[in-house]
C-alpha cells in the first residue's frame, strides 16, 4: 500500500500507533498481540511502560503499552479513486449503483442480472461487504454465517482536544468481541476522530441511524445474533449506554486521555461494520473465502481489509487464474 501511494502521489503520514492497557486483565492480550506482531515482521514494535507512554503521547495514561512506529494513515478515498482509474485504464469498466438481482450458472459461464442490464462472465468474484451473505445466496452458495450489521459512531475532537493526541492511540483489542473500544486516530487531514462504539445497526445501510425494518427483523430473528448477545450482553448494554449518553462516552475516553472535556467532543459520524456471525453466536473474525466452479466469494473481510486490500487482491488473482486454467483444461 505504501508503494502504491508513492507511485500515484497519494497522501500518507507515518504517525505511529500506541496500544494502551489501562487494566491488569488486558496485559495478557497485549502480550499475545506483541508476539503476533513480531511473527508478522514488525521491526519497530516494542513494549513500553506507563512512564514511557507519556514520552510518546504526553496526554495519554496507561499501565503499559505497545508502540508500533510503522503505523501510518492514508488518504483511502484517494486510493479507491486511483484503483478505479487503473481498472479503466486497463480496459475495465465500473458500473456503479448496479444492484445484483440474480446470478445463474450456465454451460458457458455465469449470467449476472443487474437492475440495468445483464453481464456474462467466465469467472465471478464477489466482495459485497454488508451484502456478502445475500449475494452468496443469489449464486446458490451455502453459507454458515449471516452478516449482522453494527453501527460504529465516531466523534471529531475540537482543536484543543486534538492537540492532546500526536498519532494513533488504541485500546487493547479483546478477542471474540465486535466492540472495538474507544480509540483516537489522527487522520490524513489532521483531524482527530474518537471511536467507534458498536451498537446493533437498524439496517445494513443504516447510516446515521436510518431504519430498515426488513434488515432489523433479519438480524433479530437470526439465532446467532441472540447467542452473541447472550454471551456479551453486559458489553452490548454498555455500548448502547455510551452511544446515548455523552458523559458516559467521555468517561471511557478519559480512561486514556484524562484532560478531555465535554466541549472537546464535536461532530458525529458513523459507519456500518459487516460482522459475520455463525449460528452458534461466534464471530468470524478472519478473512474467509468461499470457492466453487467459476466463482470466488469474499465472504468475510474484517479490519484491516482496507490496509491489506492489495494483498487480498493478489490472493484473488491467483484464485481466478486457477479457475481459468481449470476451465480451459
Amino acid at each position: 500500500m505504501l508503494r502504491f501511494s508513492e507511485q500515484h502521489g497519494i497522501g500518507v503520514r507515518q504517525l505511529g500507533k500506541l496500544i494502551v492497557a489501562v487494566e491488569e486483565g488486558e496485559l495478557q492480550y497485549m502480550k499475545s498481540l506483541y508476539e503476533r506482531g513480531i511473527a508478522n515482521g514488525l521491526t519497530g514494535l516494542r513494549e513500553v511502560t506507563g512512564k514511557e507512554i507519556r514520552s510518546i503521547e504526553p496526554a495519554v495514561q496507561g499501565i503499559a503499552g505497545l508502540h508500533v512506529p510503522e503505523t501510518a494513515v492514508i488518504d483511502f478515498p484517494g486510493v479507491a479513486s486511483r484503483l478505479g482509474s487503473e481498472i479503466q485504464r486497463m480496459g475495465g469498466e465500473l458500473a456503479l449503483s448496479s444492484e445484483l438481482v440474480s446470478a445463474r450458472k450456465g454451460s458457458t459461464g455465469w449470467r449476472l442480472t443487474t437492475a440495468q442490464r445483464e453481464v456474462e462472465a467466465n469467472v465471478v468474484i464477489t466482495c459485497a461487504g454488508l451484502q456478502s451473505d445475500r449475494v452468496a445466496r443469489l449464486t446458490s452458495s451455502r453459507t454458515k454465517y449471516q452478516v449482522v450489521p453494527f453501527e460504529g459512531k465516531y466523534i471529531r475532537l475540537s482543536s484543543r482536544g486534538s492537540g492532546l493526541i500526536r498519532g494513533l492511540v488504541y485500546p487493547v483489542p479483546l478477542p471474540g468481541l465486535p466492540f472495538l473500544g474507544v480509540h483516537f486516530t489522527r487522520r490524513i487531514d489532521d483531524e482527530v476522530w474518537v471511536g467507534p462504539n458498536a451498537v446493533l445497526a437498524r439496517g445494513r445501510e443504516g447510516y446515521g441511524g436510518r431504519w430498515n425494518l426488513h434488515d432489523l427483523r433479519e438480524s433479530l430473528t437470526y439465532p446467532g445474533t441472540w447467542r452473541l448477545l447472550k454471551q456479551q450482553w453486559p458489553i452490548a448494554l454498555r455500548e448502547e449506554w455510551q452511544d446515548k449518553v455523552t458523559n458516559a462516552f467521555l468517561r471511557e475516553c478519559r480512561k486514556y486521555v484524562p484532560e478531555l472535556e465535554a466541549v472537546d467532543l464535536e461532530g458525529r459520524f458513523s459507519g456500518i461494520r459487516a460482522q459475520a456471525v455463525g449460528r452458534d453466536g461466534a464471530l468470524i473474525d478472519d478473512f474467509k473465502l468461499l470457492r466453487r466452479p467459476g466463482l470466488v466469494h469474499v465472504a468475510n473481510a474484517p479490519s484491516p481489509a482496507a490496509t491489506t486490500s492489495l494483498a487480498i487482491g493478489e490472493i484473488l488473482a491467483e484464485q481466478v487464474l486457477r479457475e481459468l486454467r481449470e476451465s480451459s483444461s
